[in-house]
Protein backbone atom coordinates (compact mmCIF):
# COMPACT_ATOMS: atom_id res chain seq x y z
CA UNK A 1 0.00 0.00 0.00
CA UNK A 2 1.31 3.42 -1.45
CA UNK A 3 2.01 5.58 2.00
CA UNK A 4 -0.03 8.90 2.32
CA UNK A 5 2.29 11.91 2.47
CA UNK A 6 1.90 13.92 5.63
CA UNK A 7 1.71 16.51 3.24
CA UNK A 8 -0.97 15.56 1.07
CA UNK A 9 -3.20 14.59 4.56
CA UNK A 10 -7.45 15.47 4.30
CA UNK A 11 -8.39 18.38 6.22
CA UNK A 12 -11.15 18.66 9.09
CA UNK A 13 -13.61 19.41 6.42
CA UNK A 14 -12.42 16.55 3.71
CA UNK A 15 -13.53 14.31 6.68
CA UNK A 16 -16.70 15.96 7.34
CA UNK A 17 -17.81 17.23 4.10
CA UNK A 18 -20.89 18.62 5.37
CA UNK A 19 -19.73 21.04 7.77
CA UNK A 20 -16.43 21.91 10.08
CA UNK A 21 -16.58 21.81 13.54
CA UNK A 22 -18.29 25.11 14.83
CA UNK A 23 -16.35 28.13 17.07
CA UNK A 24 -17.56 27.13 20.66
CA UNK A 25 -18.12 30.80 22.28
CA UNK A 26 -16.78 28.98 25.68
CA UNK A 27 -13.71 28.14 24.99
CA UNK A 28 -12.64 31.20 23.08
CA UNK A 29 -12.24 29.82 19.96
CA UNK A 30 -11.09 32.48 17.23
CA UNK A 31 -9.81 29.79 14.29
CA UNK A 32 -6.74 31.57 12.31
CA UNK A 33 -7.65 32.07 8.92
CA UNK A 34 -5.74 29.96 6.02
CA UNK A 35 -3.62 33.69 4.22
CA UNK A 36 -2.18 34.21 7.88
CA UNK A 37 -1.22 30.72 8.53
CA UNK A 38 1.94 30.77 6.16
CA UNK A 39 3.19 34.35 7.50
CA UNK A 40 2.98 32.78 11.27
CA UNK A 41 4.27 29.58 10.36
CA UNK A 42 7.14 32.29 8.97
CA UNK A 43 7.42 33.58 12.15
CA UNK A 44 8.15 30.82 14.10
CA UNK A 45 10.76 28.68 12.00
CA UNK A 46 9.98 25.34 12.77
CA UNK A 47 13.46 23.00 12.14
CA UNK A 48 13.65 19.71 11.52
CA UNK A 49 14.80 18.10 14.58
CA UNK A 50 12.35 20.14 17.20
CA UNK A 51 9.56 18.97 19.13
CA UNK A 52 6.76 21.33 19.69
CA UNK A 53 4.06 21.65 22.34
CA UNK A 54 0.65 22.97 20.65
CA UNK A 55 -1.40 25.40 22.45
CA UNK A 56 -5.35 25.20 21.32
CA UNK A 57 -4.46 23.66 17.76
CA UNK A 58 -8.46 24.09 16.71
CA UNK A 59 -9.19 22.58 13.52
CA UNK A 60 -5.33 22.20 12.77
CA UNK A 61 -4.27 25.10 10.94
CA UNK A 62 -1.31 25.57 12.50
CA UNK A 63 -0.36 21.20 13.56
CA UNK A 64 -0.31 20.00 9.78
CA UNK A 65 2.53 22.90 8.83
CA UNK A 66 4.55 22.29 12.13
CA UNK A 67 4.23 18.75 11.73
CA UNK A 68 5.74 18.54 8.18
CA UNK A 69 8.71 20.77 9.35
CA UNK A 70 9.31 19.56 12.78
CA UNK A 71 10.32 16.27 14.84
CA UNK A 72 7.24 16.01 16.31
CA UNK A 73 4.07 18.24 17.77
CA UNK A 74 1.97 17.22 21.05
CA UNK A 75 -1.16 19.00 20.63
CA UNK A 76 -3.11 19.85 23.72
CA UNK A 77 -6.94 20.32 22.67
CA UNK A 78 -9.88 21.14 25.10
CA UNK A 79 -12.66 20.75 22.39
CA UNK A 80 -13.56 16.91 22.02
CA UNK A 81 -15.16 17.26 18.78
CA UNK A 82 -12.06 19.30 17.45
CA UNK A 83 -9.53 16.64 18.79
CA UNK A 84 -11.44 13.86 17.84
CA UNK A 85 -10.92 15.58 13.87
CA UNK A 86 -7.13 16.29 14.40
CA UNK A 87 -6.82 12.51 15.97
CA UNK A 88 -8.71 11.08 12.82
CA UNK A 89 -6.35 13.25 10.51
CA UNK A 90 -3.01 13.46 12.36
CA UNK A 91 0.38 12.71 10.68
CA UNK A 92 2.29 10.01 12.64
CA UNK A 93 4.59 12.66 14.24
CA UNK A 94 1.49 14.81 15.90
CA UNK A 95 0.05 13.24 19.47
CA UNK A 96 -3.47 14.72 20.01
CA UNK A 97 -3.97 15.30 24.12
CA UNK A 98 -7.66 15.97 24.46
CA UNK A 99 -8.11 18.31 28.09
CA UNK A 100 -7.80 21.47 29.18
CA UNK A 101 -4.14 22.67 28.92
CA UNK A 102 -4.23 24.53 32.77
CA UNK A 103 -5.17 20.72 33.98
CA UNK A 104 -2.21 19.44 32.37
CA UNK A 105 0.17 17.72 34.35
CA UNK A 106 4.05 18.44 33.09
CA UNK A 107 5.49 16.39 30.38
CA UNK A 108 8.19 13.80 30.91
CA UNK A 109 10.02 11.62 28.90
CA UNK A 110 7.89 9.23 30.07
CA UNK A 111 4.87 10.55 28.71
CA UNK A 112 3.74 12.10 24.78
CA UNK A 113 7.35 14.25 24.71
CA UNK A 114 9.61 11.62 24.05
CA UNK A 115 12.75 13.82 23.21
CA UNK A 116 12.98 16.45 25.90
CA UNK A 117 16.35 17.24 25.33
CA UNK A 118 14.67 20.94 24.55
CA UNK A 119 10.57 22.00 23.18
CA UNK A 120 9.56 24.67 21.47
CA UNK A 121 6.03 25.73 22.24
CA UNK A 122 3.33 27.61 19.93
CA UNK A 123 -0.33 28.08 19.69
CA UNK A 124 -3.24 30.46 19.57
CA UNK A 125 -3.89 30.86 23.09
CA UNK A 126 -7.90 32.03 23.92
CA UNK A 127 -8.55 35.47 24.80
CA UNK A 128 -10.17 34.54 28.41
CA UNK A 129 -7.28 32.35 29.68
CA UNK A 130 -4.15 33.54 27.99
CA UNK A 131 -2.79 34.92 31.09
CA UNK A 132 -3.25 31.36 33.42
CA UNK A 133 -1.61 29.95 30.18
CA UNK A 134 1.51 31.99 30.32
CA UNK A 135 1.83 31.27 34.30
CA UNK A 136 1.21 27.55 33.37
CA UNK A 137 4.20 27.60 30.65
CA UNK A 138 6.52 29.43 33.56
CA UNK A 139 5.42 26.85 36.13
CA UNK A 140 6.49 24.21 34.00
CA UNK A 141 9.76 25.99 32.82
CA UNK A 142 10.59 26.06 36.69
CA UNK A 143 9.38 22.52 37.05
CA UNK A 144 12.15 21.27 34.66
CA UNK A 145 10.62 21.01 31.29
CA UNK A 146 13.51 22.62 28.86
CA UNK A 147 11.32 25.08 26.78
CA UNK A 148 13.28 27.23 24.50
CA UNK A 149 10.88 29.15 23.39
CA UNK A 150 7.28 30.24 22.77
CA UNK A 151 5.48 31.92 19.62
CA UNK A 152 1.94 32.80 20.58
CA UNK A 153 -0.93 34.58 19.67
CA UNK A 154 -2.67 36.64 21.87
CA UNK A 155 -4.73 39.61 22.30
CA UNK A 156 -2.68 42.38 21.52
CA UNK A 157 -3.53 44.33 25.05
CA UNK A 158 -2.12 40.76 26.92
CA UNK A 159 1.38 41.43 24.42
CA UNK A 160 1.51 44.87 25.84
CA UNK A 161 1.19 43.80 29.36
CA UNK A 162 4.33 41.14 28.55
CA UNK A 163 6.67 43.88 26.95
CA UNK A 164 5.09 46.80 29.44
CA UNK A 165 8.06 49.40 30.71
CA UNK A 166 8.53 50.18 34.59
CA UNK A 167 6.33 53.28 35.20
CA UNK A 168 3.78 52.44 32.36
CA UNK A 169 0.09 51.61 33.34
CA UNK A 170 0.28 48.20 31.77
CA UNK A 171 3.12 46.94 33.36
CA UNK A 172 2.05 44.52 36.13
CA UNK A 173 1.45 41.22 37.45
CA UNK A 174 2.18 39.52 34.13
CA UNK A 175 5.54 41.56 33.07
CA UNK A 176 7.14 40.82 36.01
CA UNK A 177 6.40 36.94 36.65
CA UNK A 178 7.00 36.00 32.55
CA UNK A 179 9.32 38.79 32.65
CA UNK A 180 11.65 36.56 35.09
CA UNK A 181 11.82 33.73 33.23
CA UNK A 182 10.98 35.10 29.65
CA UNK A 183 12.25 37.87 27.01
CA UNK A 184 9.81 38.97 25.05
CA UNK A 185 9.99 39.92 21.29
CA UNK A 186 6.57 41.30 19.37
CA UNK A 187 6.52 39.71 15.82
CA UNK A 188 3.35 40.53 14.40
CA UNK A 189 0.16 42.49 14.78
CA UNK A 190 -2.94 40.11 13.72
CA UNK A 191 -5.81 42.37 12.48
CA UNK A 192 -9.55 40.95 13.85
CA UNK A 193 -9.77 39.51 9.97
CA UNK A 194 -6.98 37.15 10.06
CA UNK A 195 -9.61 34.78 12.37
CA UNK A 196 -13.14 33.49 12.16
CA UNK A 197 -14.87 34.72 13.95
CA UNK A 198 -13.30 38.14 13.96
CA UNK A 199 -12.91 39.36 17.78
CA UNK A 200 -13.23 42.88 18.69
CA UNK A 201 -10.26 43.21 19.36
CA UNK A 202 -6.33 43.06 17.35
CA UNK A 203 -4.33 40.30 18.46
CA UNK A 204 -0.58 39.81 17.97
CA UNK A 205 2.27 37.31 17.47
CA UNK A 206 4.93 37.38 20.01
CA UNK A 207 8.19 35.11 20.79
CA UNK A 208 8.84 34.06 24.68
CA UNK A 209 12.80 33.20 25.33
CA UNK A 210 13.20 31.41 28.14
CA UNK A 211 15.98 31.67 30.18
CA UNK A 212 17.24 31.05 33.85
CA UNK A 213 16.40 34.63 35.95
CA UNK A 214 18.82 37.38 35.97
CA UNK A 215 18.91 37.66 39.29
CA UNK A 216 18.36 34.62 41.98
CA UNK A 217 15.01 34.67 44.41
CA UNK A 218 15.70 33.10 47.58
CA UNK A 219 12.28 31.93 47.66
CA UNK A 220 10.53 32.29 44.29
CA UNK A 221 6.77 31.44 45.28
CA UNK A 222 7.34 34.40 47.91
CA UNK A 223 8.34 36.73 45.34
CA UNK A 224 5.50 35.89 43.65
CA UNK A 225 3.15 36.10 46.40
CA UNK A 226 4.65 39.73 47.17
CA UNK A 227 4.08 40.77 43.74
CA UNK A 228 0.91 39.92 43.16
CA UNK A 229 -0.26 41.53 47.03
CA UNK A 230 1.47 44.69 45.72
CA UNK A 231 -0.30 44.88 42.37
CA UNK A 232 -3.68 44.71 43.60
CA UNK A 233 -3.16 48.27 45.17
CA UNK A 234 -1.34 49.38 42.24
CA UNK A 235 -2.62 53.34 42.94
CA UNK A 236 -0.88 52.93 46.56
CA UNK A 237 2.09 53.41 47.25
CA UNK A 238 4.32 51.02 47.83
CA UNK A 239 4.47 51.03 51.43
CA UNK A 240 0.24 50.99 51.62
CA UNK A 241 0.24 48.01 48.67
CA UNK A 242 2.08 45.83 50.65
CA UNK A 243 -0.53 45.94 53.32
CA UNK A 244 -2.16 43.53 51.20
CA UNK A 245 0.85 41.24 51.94
CA UNK A 246 1.20 40.31 56.07
CA UNK A 247 4.80 39.32 57.66
CA UNK A 248 4.47 38.91 61.16
CA UNK A 249 8.20 39.51 61.35
CA UNK A 250 8.63 42.47 59.13
CA UNK A 251 6.63 45.18 58.67
CA UNK A 252 6.73 47.14 55.05
CA UNK A 253 8.58 50.13 56.25
CA UNK A 254 11.25 47.93 57.78
CA UNK A 255 11.01 45.52 54.04
CA UNK A 256 11.34 48.46 51.82
CA UNK A 257 14.10 50.09 54.02
CA UNK A 258 16.28 46.93 54.17
CA UNK A 259 15.44 46.83 50.31
CA UNK A 260 16.62 50.39 49.63
CA UNK A 261 13.25 51.43 47.84
CA UNK A 262 11.74 54.64 48.58
CA UNK A 263 8.61 53.86 50.23
CA UNK A 264 6.13 56.48 48.22
CA UNK A 265 7.21 54.98 44.93
CA UNK A 266 4.46 53.02 43.25
CA UNK A 267 4.64 49.39 42.44
CA UNK A 268 4.12 49.71 38.25
CA UNK A 269 7.65 51.95 39.17
CA UNK A 270 9.49 49.08 40.75
CA UNK A 271 11.85 47.00 38.63
CA UNK A 272 12.45 43.11 38.32
CA UNK A 273 15.65 43.74 39.90
CA UNK A 274 14.00 45.89 42.75
CA UNK A 275 11.44 42.62 43.43
CA UNK A 276 13.75 40.35 43.55
CA UNK A 277 15.82 42.37 46.19
CA UNK A 278 12.59 43.30 48.34
CA UNK A 279 11.17 39.31 47.93
CA UNK A 280 15.01 38.46 49.65
CA UNK A 281 14.64 41.28 52.17
CA UNK A 282 11.23 39.54 53.54
CA UNK A 283 12.75 36.14 52.81
CA UNK A 284 15.76 36.62 55.43
CA UNK A 285 13.72 38.15 58.68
Amino acid sequence: MRRRSRRSLPSLRALHPLRAPRPRKRFGQHFLEAGWVAKVIRAIDPKPDETFIEIGPGRGALTRPLAARAKAVVAYEIDRELAAGLEAARPPNVSVVTGDFLDAALPTRDSRCSTLDSVRVAGNLPYNVGSPMLFKLVDWYRGGLPIVDATLMLQREVADRLSAAPGTREYGVLTVLVGRYASVERLLILPPGAFRPAPNVQSAVVRLRFRAPDARADDEDLLERIVKAAFTRRRKTIANALAAFSSARLSAADALSGAGIDPVRRPETLTLSDWVTLANVYASS
